[in-house]
């Protein structure tokens, strides 16, 4: 099987549209140039994977970017 070489411009498909773009380019590309078309699978789903690991994980650990609102402390004293 003889590889055509395909345009880079490939590569905006999974940047633009991450695993849906991956996979479109993929299929549209895979017969002509299969190198090409397997690095636009991996890059779409690896700019899936990095919102998820910016956003979800800290999140399910307990570290927020807000700051955390602390409730005024009760006590004696009446303010005039």
């Amino acid at each position: 099987m003889q590889v055509k070489r395909r345009s880079s411009f490939w590569f905006l498909l999974p940047i633009i549209f991450n695993v849906v773009g991956g996979v479109i380019a993929f299929f549209v590309i895979k017969e002509d140039d299969p190198r090409k078309a397997w690095n636009c699978l991996y890059l779409g789903i690896i700019l899936a994977i990095i919102p998820v690991l910016l956003i979800v994980v800290p999140v399910l650990v307990g570290i927020t970017l807000i700051p955390h609102v602390v409730p005024p402390v009760a006590s004696n004293m009446h303010y005039v």
